[in-house]
């Protein structure tokens, strides 16, 4: 696809799109009329209110519908920007008609213009009386700040504020710093003054609501969206809306940057009763995300409104292939006549198509691994006679059905069948798994390599992938202030960080497609995939084109680039101040004498692998819970894998209770690198399944673990008719080659 050819799609005209222009615009403006380090005067704030009062007369920008306030909250702060750094904050401020503010300065310049309705602020000026807890209040005028006016008022100027005339209220309050981190602030006992005493910011500053039925027509307007699940993983599992991405809240600055890399996207934040969705939006905001909305009432709001809930992970990519099985009849075979089969001698091969690393876990005796976007591209070299039948298996559905549908779809010669219910079955029916199995990807000569490129370019011509050229790529990359580009190599870990294309995240083809909501999160977003096979990143595109929700494209570079060695590079955001770290030596001394305690952060899972001896495991959202009663002389330690969740996690937490959180340097690996005593197994866990979703796989009791299967296998099977009560989400699936 060449530049010329390329059609952009303009941007659509939502309201909370618009309103976070119009805001952006406007801070640029403040930014040039106001220079670092020059003295706040009512001359040099007054084009800042100019500015401010033109903001505030696009009415239709500020609706009440995303500023709700009710008989239970007849006043509420909005957050619409804010500094990572406390600097220029930007606020709405909405209330029921008669709301009103007892005098009170801001210690910082402050200006205030109308939206809808009349805020009334009577000025005072502020005397000494001699007594050191008495002050004067001397009035000095009345301004009615309406739609198409403004007030100034500098760092020591006092006044109140009071919404008159019968209207409820809108207007827009812009400050020199963040209104939580005005800690010096006063409020007076009397309009003419007296005893006055510090008061702290608003409590529960919240962020533009967005309702359910304007979220549900969102998701289908064509228009970029993202809509995070700011629960931790294993909450979220247990009920979510279909196209949310699991993004919890204390993971969001290691997260986000890669799930939602354009800070203009338009993002919908949601939990189950909007406890931690306002929270999450306070820190995007901060960290740059300028167009963050709450969903109104969480998924309880949701499902009220009458809409569909879900359980599980990765669950667009699982109803995919139920979809699949579905429509197109994917052929399949029992466990038991697999193993006649094999135990027969037939001319089969048994192709597993998850991760190698899921392989290795464990793995029919007799598969070879396969993962998804390698199917077409090798299979030739394991089944080169067109007679044998490939069986196509993953530890449940979902892969197994995928991987035989790709198959079929690119026209190999051979039969193909997925394997039913995958290992699941196999377990069920009492028969052993292999474990520790590993071995080197079979590799295609070039006349497989040429036919598994023909048969792959087919396909994704089928699905509508389009190729495109390094120039419409740097056209793509120049508009990614405006539309969403993710890129992706598909190619094996080994081969990626061989050499791949600078920037560019790796995401091996199949648990793209398993998983596409673990690495894109924003619908409508463009897709640029990359191998140097002409292979996997067609196969890859074609599934990823049939999900839906993106445009996808595959990247035909003139010649092999420029490469850069080594894994993918990740960037973490910070928000704070990072928090002091202990050395693994000083920490395990400290904890030895009892005057430290540990909390793992990390992931349940790989806390039962391996943690420092004596620690706990909390996901971050829970914590305080367990640290409110530990006294102040103990030494609160926070670990993750490497350190670096815990140093995230560990500022936050201090600046929250008020008291010093160390992260332990270098974290767990650094801690059995030292050779100090580690402990593995369960004990120890605080918030139990809260940061993942168990896998019945892991069930040491055999029936226990057979009912979990049998739960899942029926709840996956159940996806088509749940998807079907959630209405169309985009699945186009094509027709086999053959047809």
């Amino acid at each position: 696809m060449s530049l010329s050819e390329l059609s952009v799609e303009t941007a659509g005209n939502d309201v909370a799109s618009e309103r976070a222009r119009a805001v952006e615009a406007f801070l640029a403006q403040v930014r040039s009329l106001l220079l670092p380090g020059a003295a706040a005067s009512h001359d040099t704030l007054q084009p800042v209110a100019d500015a401010l009062v033109r903001l505030g007369q696009r009415r239709a920008l500020f609706p009440a519908a995303h500023f709700p306030v009710d008989a239970e909250h007849p006043a509420q702060v909005y957050r619409l920007a804010e500094d990572a750094d406390g600097g220029f904050a930007l606020y709405l401020s909405a209330g029921l008609a008669g709301k009103a503010q007892p005098p009170h300065d801001h210690t910082t310049w402050a200006v205030i213009a109308g939206v809808e309705g009349n805020e009334r602020n009577e000025l005072y000026r502020r005397e000494k009386t001699g007594d050191p807890a008495r002050d004067a209040l001397v009035h000095q005028r009345t301004v009615d700040v309406v739609a198409g006016s403004a007030v100034v008022l500098l760092a020591d100027d006092v006044h109140t504020i009071e919404l008159v005339g019968g209207q409820d209220g809108r207007h827009l309050h812009f400050y020199g710093r963040a209104l939580e981190l005005l800690d010096k602030r006063v409020v007076f006992e009397g309009m003419e003054g007296g005893s006055y005493r510090q008061f702290a910011a608003p409590k529960n500053i919240r962020h533009p609501a967005i309702t359910p039925q304007a979220l549900k027509a969102a998701l289908s307007d064509g228009e970029e969206i993202a809509l995070l699940d700011v629960r931790e993983a294993g909450v979220f599992v247990r009920s979510h809306i279909l196209l949310a991405a699991s993004t919890p809240l204390w993971r969001l600055e290691v997260l986000i940057d890669r799930l939602v890399p354009r800070r203009s996207t338009r993002i919908v934040l949601a939990d189950a009763d909007e406890s931690l969705a306002h929270q999450a939006a306070a820190k995007l905001v901060r960290l740059g995300w300028r167009n963050v909305s709450v969903l109104a009432g969480g998924t309880q709001g949701w499902a009220a409104a009458g809409y569909e809930l879900f359980s599980g992970s990765n669950v667009p990519s699982k109803a995919f292939g139920e979809v699949i099985e579905h429509r197109k009849h994917t052929p399949w075979i029992s466990v038991d006549e697999l193993h006649e089969r094999v135990v027969r001698g037939d001319d089969i091969v048994v192709v597993d198509s998850r991760t190698p690393e899921e392989f290795a876990d464990f793995s029919l005796p007799f598969a070879h691994s396969l993962p998804g976007a390698e199917l077409v591209y090798r299979i030739q070299a394991l089944a080169p006679r067109p007679e044998t039948l490939v069986v196509v298996n993953c530890a449940g559905r979902t892969r197994s059905i995928v991987g035989a549908q790709t198959l079929i779809d690119a026209g190999i010669p051979n039969p193909v069948v997925s394997l039913k219910d995958g290992t699941m079955a196999w377990l069920l029916a009492g028969r052993k798994l292999s474990h520790g199995r590993a071995a080197p990807l079979p590799e295609p000569d070039e006349r497989a390599r040429q036919e598994a490129r023909a048969r792959a370019e087919s396909v994704a011509a089928r699905a509508g992938v389009r190729r495109i050229d390094t120039a419409t790529l740097a056209h793509f990359e120049a508009e990614a202030g405006e539309r969403s580009l993710y890129r992706f190599d598909v190619r094996t870990r080994q081969e990626y960080e061989a050499g791949h294309l600078e920037g560019w995240r790796w995401a091996p083809g199949g648990q793209l497609v398993q998983a596409t909501d673990e690495y894109v999160g924003t619908r409508r977003a463009r897709i640029v995939l990359a191998d140097w096979d002409g292979v996997r990143a067609l196969t890859t595109g074609a599934w990823l084109a049939q999900l839906g929700g993106h445009e996808v494209f595959v990247l035909s570079p003139p010649a092999l680039p420029v490469l850069v060695l080594g894994p993918e590079l990740v960037r973490v955001l910070q928000l704070r101040a990072g928090a002091p770290e202990i050395a693994p030596r000083e920490a395990a001394a400290a904890l030895e004498a009892g005057t430290a305690v540990v909390f793992d952060v990390e992931r349940r899972s790989a806390y039962e692998r391996r943690h420092v001896a004596g620690a706990r495991f909390s996901v971050p959202d829970r914590l305080q819970e367990f640290i409110t009663d530990l006294p102040a002389s103990q030494c609160i330690v926070l670990t993750s894998s490497d350190g670096v969740l815990a140093r995230i996690v560990a500022a936050e937490l201090g600046a929250r209770i008020g008291r010093e959180v160390h992260a332990l340097a270098g974290g767990t690996q650094a801690w059995a690198a030292a050779r100090l005593p580690t402990g593995s197994g369960p004990e120890g866990v605080l918030t139990g399944d809260d940061d993942h979703g168990y896998s019945p796989y892991a069930h040491a009791d055999l029936a226990r673990r057979d009912a979990g299967f049998k739960q899942y296998l029926d709840w996956e099977v159940g996806l088509v008719a749940q998807l079907e009560r959630e209405g169309d989400v985009g699945i186009r699936l094509v027709e086999p080659a053959s047809a």
